[in-house]
């Protein structure tokens, strides 16, 4: 499903028109295009229509958090978009992660579809420890991380979303064929913004991160192409 380039842009708007010319603008500098609840919830699966001839692989980032009988009715919705990556929240549990894994691979199978690689957020990258430890979040972050790792896995989820700083920590976890996606990803020239636990691209990349989630040191750039550019040359590619 990756390709080689494992940059995966995230497009941060309410404009399809954006995120069309987003799109064809970064086609060849990235490996992918990740769409938010923003977007989702502003205009809806018809959104992604506008960047489907881009021929890159999409990622649906919904962060689906409720009830399993409510979670596999919603990626049974998601499975039927032809998406390449979609996310659900870890704490849901592992009875709702098998149900949202089931439902999306059924439904792909009775389309005949590519099943959306299922993935968990562990802990945002938007906390930092004493955020986490306000949420109710125990210890130190990168142990919460490694448990909710372990809990998708055994629930049959493809991967988890985990920030750079606890990638080697999963991948310690849970082998060599587990997806991780990272977001958190902050060039050296780029801002750090409301991220809190960060890493360059390249380094994230050594530890084991196999998508890296870039959202604004693309889509700020004066110009975006360039910025995707100067980011496979960090990742000599």
């Amino acid at each position: 499903m990756t390709s080689v380039n494992p940059v995966f842009v995230s497009l941060d708007t309410t404009e399809p028109a954006r995120v069309a010319a987003w799109s064809h603008c970064l086609a060849g500098r990235v490996g992918g295009l990740k769409l938010g609840l923003e977007y989702f919830t502003a205009v809806g699966p018809a959104g992604l229509d506008v960047v489907r001839d881009v021929g890159l692989p999409l990622f649906l980032d919904l962060k689906l958090h409720d009830i399993p009988n409510t979670v596999a009715a919603a990626m049974r919705g998601v499975a039927r978009l032809g998406v390449a990556v979609t996310t659900l929240h870890a704490s849901g549990g592992a009875e709702m992660i098998r149900a949202a894994v089931g439902a999306a691979r059924d439904t792909a199978a009775g389309l005949g579809l590519a099943a959306p690689k299922v993935v968990a957020v562990t802990v945002l990258t938007s906390l930092d420890q004493q955020a986490a430890e306000a949420v109710g979040f125990a210890g130190p972050i990168e142990d919460q991380v490694r448990r909710l790792a372990r809990l998708t896995q055994e629930a049959g989820a493809d991967g988890v979303v985990c920030s750079p700083l606890e990638v080697a920590a999963v991948r310690a976890e849970c082998g060599p064929d587990f997806t991780l996606v990272v977001p958190g990803i902050r060039p050296s020239w780029s801002e750090v913004g409301d991220q809190k636990r960060v890493l360059g691209p390249a380094e994230a990349r050594a530890r084991g991160a196999d998508i890296l989630v870039i959202g604004r040191p693309i889509t700020a750039a004066a110009d975006p192409a360039d910025a995707a550019a100067r980011i496979q040359a960090e990742l000599g590619l």
